[in-house]
Protein backbone atom coordinates (compact mmCIF):
# COMPACT_ATOMS: atom_id res chain seq x y z
CA UNK A 1 0.00 0.00 0.00
CA UNK A 2 1.43 3.31 -0.82
CA UNK A 3 0.97 5.97 1.41
CA UNK A 4 0.74 9.66 0.97
CA UNK A 5 3.76 11.73 1.41
CA UNK A 6 3.60 15.03 0.65
CA UNK A 7 6.95 15.92 -0.60
CA UNK A 8 6.15 13.52 -3.47
CA UNK A 9 3.69 16.12 -5.07
CA UNK A 10 4.21 18.19 -7.65
CA UNK A 11 8.18 17.71 -7.92
CA UNK A 12 10.26 20.88 -9.04
CA UNK A 13 10.89 18.76 -12.53
CA UNK A 14 7.38 18.74 -12.98
CA UNK A 15 6.23 22.56 -12.99
CA UNK A 16 9.38 23.01 -14.63
CA UNK A 17 8.77 21.20 -17.91
CA UNK A 18 5.07 22.76 -17.52
CA UNK A 19 6.66 25.92 -16.98
CA UNK A 20 9.06 25.66 -20.00
CA UNK A 21 6.16 24.19 -22.66
CA UNK A 22 4.39 27.68 -22.12
CA UNK A 23 4.77 29.97 -25.21
CA UNK A 24 5.94 32.86 -23.40
CA UNK A 25 8.72 31.13 -21.75
CA UNK A 26 9.68 30.33 -25.23
CA UNK A 27 8.88 33.92 -26.33
CA UNK A 28 11.07 35.10 -23.53
CA UNK A 29 13.98 33.60 -23.73
CA UNK A 30 14.03 34.00 -27.74
CA UNK A 31 14.13 37.82 -27.14
CA UNK A 32 17.03 38.19 -24.85
CA UNK A 33 18.64 35.73 -26.76
CA UNK A 34 18.38 37.68 -30.14
CA UNK A 35 18.63 40.59 -28.94
CA UNK A 36 22.64 41.25 -28.39
CA UNK A 37 23.01 39.83 -32.28
CA UNK A 38 20.72 42.75 -33.64
CA UNK A 39 22.36 45.37 -31.43
CA UNK A 40 25.82 43.80 -32.61
CA UNK A 41 24.65 44.09 -36.22
CA UNK A 42 23.40 47.70 -35.12
CA UNK A 43 26.93 48.73 -34.28
CA UNK A 44 28.58 46.88 -37.27
CA UNK A 45 26.25 48.76 -40.15
CA UNK A 46 26.40 51.77 -38.15
CA UNK A 47 29.43 51.97 -36.96
CA UNK A 48 31.46 52.75 -34.48
CA UNK A 49 29.43 55.34 -32.18
CA UNK A 50 32.53 57.51 -31.10
CA UNK A 51 32.38 60.13 -28.07
CA UNK A 52 29.22 62.12 -27.62
CA UNK A 53 30.86 64.46 -25.30
CA UNK A 54 29.70 62.67 -21.87
CA UNK A 55 31.23 59.40 -20.95
CA UNK A 56 28.92 56.62 -21.34
CA UNK A 57 29.02 52.87 -21.93
CA UNK A 58 27.36 53.08 -25.53
CA UNK A 59 30.90 55.24 -26.64
CA UNK A 60 32.71 52.35 -25.64
CA UNK A 61 30.42 49.66 -26.38
CA UNK A 62 32.17 48.28 -29.42
CA UNK A 63 35.90 48.44 -27.56
CA UNK A 64 35.35 44.48 -27.14
CA UNK A 65 33.07 41.89 -25.77
CA UNK A 66 32.73 42.45 -22.27
CA UNK A 67 32.64 46.24 -23.39
CA UNK A 68 29.23 45.04 -25.33
CA UNK A 69 28.37 43.17 -22.86
CA UNK A 70 27.91 46.02 -20.06
CA UNK A 71 26.21 48.27 -22.92
CA UNK A 72 23.24 45.39 -23.50
CA UNK A 73 22.94 44.73 -19.68
CA UNK A 74 22.74 48.35 -19.00
CA UNK A 75 20.01 49.31 -22.17
CA UNK A 76 18.11 46.31 -20.92
CA UNK A 77 18.19 46.81 -17.43
CA UNK A 78 15.14 49.16 -17.25
CA UNK A 79 12.76 47.65 -19.07
CA UNK A 80 13.29 44.21 -20.74
CA UNK A 81 14.74 42.35 -18.01
CA UNK A 82 11.75 44.04 -15.92
CA UNK A 83 9.58 42.61 -18.39
CA UNK A 84 10.88 39.20 -18.43
CA UNK A 85 11.07 38.70 -14.52
CA UNK A 86 7.59 40.02 -14.25
CA UNK A 87 6.74 37.37 -16.42
CA UNK A 88 7.62 34.48 -15.19
CA UNK A 89 7.02 35.37 -11.68
CA UNK A 90 3.42 36.99 -12.12
CA UNK A 91 2.20 34.47 -14.81
CA UNK A 92 2.85 31.44 -12.67
CA UNK A 93 -0.35 31.53 -10.48
CA UNK A 94 -2.93 33.33 -12.21
CA UNK A 95 -2.09 31.82 -15.14
CA UNK A 96 -3.62 28.23 -13.56
CA UNK A 97 -6.18 30.69 -11.96
CA UNK A 98 -7.13 31.92 -15.48
CA UNK A 99 -7.56 28.09 -16.82
CA UNK A 100 -9.48 26.63 -13.86
CA UNK A 101 -7.05 24.76 -13.12
CA UNK A 102 -5.54 25.68 -9.96
CA UNK A 103 -8.10 23.71 -7.80
CA UNK A 104 -7.83 20.88 -9.19
CA UNK A 105 -3.65 21.41 -8.28
CA UNK A 106 -5.02 21.91 -4.89
CA UNK A 107 -7.34 18.75 -4.90
CA UNK A 108 -4.44 16.59 -5.92
CA UNK A 109 -3.62 17.04 -3.25
CA UNK A 110 -1.18 19.35 -2.88
CA UNK A 111 -0.64 21.38 0.21
CA UNK A 112 -0.60 24.86 -0.56
CA UNK A 113 2.68 26.31 0.51
CA UNK A 114 3.88 23.52 -1.24
CA UNK A 115 2.17 24.75 -4.57
CA UNK A 116 3.18 28.20 -4.01
CA UNK A 117 7.34 27.28 -3.24
CA UNK A 118 7.40 24.92 -6.04
CA UNK A 119 6.04 27.51 -8.34
CA UNK A 120 8.14 30.47 -6.93
CA UNK A 121 11.35 28.12 -7.03
CA UNK A 122 10.64 27.16 -10.50
CA UNK A 123 9.66 30.98 -11.54
CA UNK A 124 13.02 33.01 -9.82
CA UNK A 125 15.18 29.96 -12.03
CA UNK A 126 13.51 31.05 -15.15
CA UNK A 127 13.96 35.00 -13.67
CA UNK A 128 17.93 33.89 -13.10
CA UNK A 129 18.47 32.36 -16.17
CA UNK A 130 16.98 35.14 -18.10
CA UNK A 131 19.13 37.81 -16.50
CA UNK A 132 21.98 35.49 -16.89
CA UNK A 133 21.02 34.38 -20.56
CA UNK A 134 21.29 38.00 -21.91
CA UNK A 135 24.88 38.96 -20.94
CA UNK A 136 26.01 35.39 -21.62
CA UNK A 137 24.75 35.69 -25.33
CA UNK A 138 26.04 39.08 -25.87
CA UNK A 139 29.65 38.02 -25.02
CA UNK A 140 29.13 35.55 -27.54
CA UNK A 141 27.66 38.18 -29.62
CA UNK A 142 30.72 40.62 -28.58
CA UNK A 143 33.27 38.31 -29.46
CA UNK A 144 31.86 37.54 -32.57
CA UNK A 145 31.79 41.15 -33.44
CA UNK A 146 33.99 43.47 -31.98
CA UNK A 147 36.44 40.60 -30.53
CA UNK A 148 37.82 40.12 -27.10
CA UNK A 149 39.87 42.26 -24.71
CA UNK A 150 40.26 44.58 -21.45
CA UNK A 151 37.24 46.53 -20.28
CA UNK A 152 37.48 50.21 -21.27
CA UNK A 153 36.17 52.24 -18.95
CA UNK A 154 33.58 55.30 -20.13
CA UNK A 155 35.49 57.82 -17.38
CA UNK A 156 39.03 56.41 -19.13
CA UNK A 157 41.70 53.48 -18.63
CA UNK A 158 41.02 49.85 -18.83
CA UNK A 159 40.45 46.81 -16.21
CA UNK A 160 42.24 43.39 -17.55
CA UNK A 161 40.05 40.98 -18.59
CA UNK A 162 40.49 38.71 -15.29
CA UNK A 163 39.58 41.34 -13.62
CA UNK A 164 36.79 42.13 -15.60
CA UNK A 165 35.18 39.17 -15.49
CA UNK A 166 35.31 39.14 -11.74
CA UNK A 167 33.34 42.56 -11.91
CA UNK A 168 31.17 41.41 -14.74
CA UNK A 169 30.00 38.77 -12.44
CA UNK A 170 29.40 40.84 -9.48
CA UNK A 171 27.62 43.05 -11.82
CA UNK A 172 25.47 40.12 -12.46
CA UNK A 173 24.84 39.11 -9.22
CA UNK A 174 24.04 42.74 -8.32
CA UNK A 175 21.23 42.73 -11.59
CA UNK A 176 19.37 39.78 -10.21
CA UNK A 177 19.12 41.24 -6.39
CA UNK A 178 17.55 44.46 -8.31
CA UNK A 179 15.58 42.29 -9.74
CA UNK A 180 14.06 41.07 -6.91
CA UNK A 181 11.47 43.54 -5.88
CA UNK A 182 10.07 43.23 -9.30
CA UNK A 183 9.87 39.34 -8.45
CA UNK A 184 8.23 39.74 -5.78
CA UNK A 185 5.36 42.43 -6.55
CA UNK A 186 4.75 39.87 -9.99
CA UNK A 187 4.54 37.26 -7.81
CA UNK A 188 2.45 38.82 -5.02
CA UNK A 189 -0.50 39.78 -8.19
CA UNK A 190 -0.36 36.99 -8.81
CA UNK A 191 -1.81 35.03 -6.09
CA UNK A 192 -4.01 37.94 -5.98
CA UNK A 193 -5.39 38.31 -9.26
CA UNK A 194 -6.74 36.00 -11.67
CA UNK A 195 -5.21 37.75 -14.89
CA UNK A 196 -1.47 36.90 -15.84
CA UNK A 197 -1.78 40.28 -17.48
CA UNK A 198 -2.59 42.10 -14.82
CA UNK A 199 0.44 40.67 -12.65
CA UNK A 200 2.66 41.50 -15.23
CA UNK A 201 1.54 44.53 -15.77
CA UNK A 202 1.34 45.75 -12.13
CA UNK A 203 4.66 44.86 -11.46
CA UNK A 204 6.13 46.63 -15.02
CA UNK A 205 4.09 49.78 -13.78
CA UNK A 206 5.60 49.76 -10.09
CA UNK A 207 8.83 49.97 -11.92
CA UNK A 208 7.30 52.86 -14.62
CA UNK A 209 6.04 55.06 -11.76
CA UNK A 210 9.20 54.62 -9.57
CA UNK A 211 11.47 55.61 -12.25
CA UNK A 212 9.14 58.82 -12.66
CA UNK A 213 9.27 59.53 -9.06
CA UNK A 214 13.33 58.80 -9.00
CA UNK A 215 13.38 61.38 -11.51
CA UNK A 216 11.83 64.28 -9.12
CA UNK A 217 14.87 65.76 -7.50
CA UNK A 218 12.46 67.11 -5.01
CA UNK A 219 11.88 64.24 -3.02
CA UNK A 220 15.29 64.52 -2.00
CA UNK A 221 16.60 61.69 0.28
CA UNK A 222 13.14 59.84 -0.20
CA UNK A 223 14.01 58.81 -3.50
CA UNK A 224 16.72 56.35 -1.77
CA UNK A 225 13.80 54.10 -0.47
CA UNK A 226 12.03 53.66 -4.20
CA UNK A 227 12.25 50.22 -5.28
CA UNK A 228 14.75 51.58 -8.66
CA UNK A 229 16.99 53.95 -7.33
CA UNK A 230 19.97 51.63 -6.96
CA UNK A 231 18.64 49.69 -10.10
CA UNK A 232 21.98 50.43 -11.64
CA UNK A 233 24.20 50.82 -9.21
CA UNK A 234 26.43 48.18 -10.59
CA UNK A 235 27.32 51.11 -12.49
CA UNK A 236 30.07 51.55 -9.63
CA UNK A 237 32.18 48.24 -10.29
CA UNK A 238 33.47 50.36 -13.25
CA UNK A 239 35.08 52.51 -11.50
CA UNK A 240 39.28 52.10 -11.35
CA UNK A 241 37.96 51.14 -7.78
CA UNK A 242 34.55 49.65 -7.07
CA UNK A 243 32.43 51.21 -5.30
CA UNK A 244 30.38 48.95 -2.54
CA UNK A 245 28.38 51.74 -1.36
CA UNK A 246 25.40 52.10 -3.48
CA UNK A 247 24.99 48.64 -4.40
CA UNK A 248 25.30 47.93 -0.73
CA UNK A 249 22.30 50.03 -0.15
CA UNK A 250 20.85 48.87 -3.32
CA UNK A 251 20.40 45.34 -2.23
CA UNK A 252 19.55 46.22 1.44
CA UNK A 253 16.21 48.21 -0.55
CA UNK A 254 14.78 45.20 -2.66
CA UNK A 255 15.83 42.47 -0.25
CA UNK A 256 13.51 44.16 2.04
CA UNK A 257 11.26 44.98 -0.59
CA UNK A 258 11.25 41.55 -1.85
CA UNK A 259 11.19 39.65 1.87
CA UNK A 260 8.01 41.66 2.72
CA UNK A 261 6.15 41.09 -0.93
CA UNK A 262 6.92 37.54 -0.76
CA UNK A 263 5.45 36.92 3.20
CA UNK A 264 2.42 39.02 1.92
CA UNK A 265 2.06 36.19 -1.29
CA UNK A 266 2.14 33.70 0.81
CA UNK A 267 -0.38 35.27 3.43
CA UNK A 268 -2.58 36.00 0.77
CA UNK A 269 -2.60 32.23 -0.62
CA UNK A 270 -2.94 31.18 2.11
CA UNK A 271 -6.32 32.73 2.95
CA UNK A 272 -7.85 33.07 -0.47
CA UNK A 273 -10.47 31.26 -1.41
CA UNK A 274 -9.78 29.24 -4.69
CA UNK A 275 -12.65 28.76 -6.34
CA UNK A 276 -11.59 29.20 -10.31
Amino acid sequence: MTTYNVRRTLPLRVEAVRQFRRRRTLVAFGILLVLPWVLMLAFKLGGDPGPDGVPSLVGVATSSALNFALFTLFAATGFLLVVAVALFCGDTVASEAGWSSLRYLLAAPVPRARLLRQKLVVALSYAVVAVVSLPVMSLVAGTVGFGWGDIALPTGGTVPVGTALGRMAIIIGYSLIAQLVVAALAFLLSVTTDSPLGAVGGAVGLVIVSNILDAVTALGSWRDFLPTHWMYAWMDALQPQIQWTGMAKGAAISLSYAVILFALAFHRFRTRDIVS
